[in-house]
């Protein structure tokens, strides 16, 4: 027992657990966000709605089952490699459509899922000489991403459209500013085993 949580005993974390329960369903929330989203074309602002609150909740689980995993010692290897996959697959699909539709320029989505996959690769190339855990630059960038891309999707009044551009800037200079301090950080790590 600590502080009156019990954690699992090391080595034996159930496979189906909390944590990888709503990672899960965030993966499978995916296809029901496109969906939505199609429907939401053009301008059903009733879809718009469920579409972005689809988006939301997916968002939210990716808070929750991070939270839980750690604070309940429920970290599993299906968890370390569905999460991540899982978090690019939402927030991936949500650039893509955004762009495919018009309300979004495509080198905003290109720049953002090219920092997410390269920042992914570089992690499998340093996997051997140690684990870079999220920064909180990291932690920034994913809520101003968030933050963006639900303000696109929701219907907003045409006087708060414009804020859009202005999150959307703000999470594309997180994404870059940060993917180059994951690659430094990849290198140095990548250094200090084969030193």
């Amino acid at each position: 027992m600590t502080g009156g949580t019990k954690l699992a005993p090391p080595g034996r974390v159930p496979l189906i657990n909390p944590a990888n329960i709503l990672t899960a369903l965030r993966m499978l929330l995916v296809p029901v966000f496109v969906v939505l989203q199609v429907l939401a074309q053009p301008d059903q602002t009733h879809w718009q709605m469920a579409a972005c609150l689809t988006f939301m909740t997916a968002s939210a689980t990716d808070v929750v089952d991070g939270w839980i995993a750690r604070r309940y010692g429920l970290i599993t290897s299906f968890g370390k490699i569905a999460d991540p996959i899982a978090d690019k697959a939402l927030t991936g699909t949500a650039l893509v459509l955004l762009s495919a539709y018009g309300q979004l320029p495509w080198w905003v989505t290109v720049t953002i899922l090219a920092r997410e996959w390269g920042v992914t690769a570089l992690r499998f190339w340093v996997i051997r000489y140690g684990v870079m855990a999220a920064s909180r630059g990291g932690k920034l960038k994913t809520m101003l991403q968030i933050a963006a891309i639900t303000w696109y999707l929701w219907p907003m009044p045409a006087a708060l459209v414009p804020v859009g551009p202005w999150l959307m800037g703000a999470a594309v200079i997180a994404t870059v500013v940060t993917g180059l301090d994951y690659a430094l950080r990849a290198l140095r790590l990548r250094r200090a085993g084969t030193a």
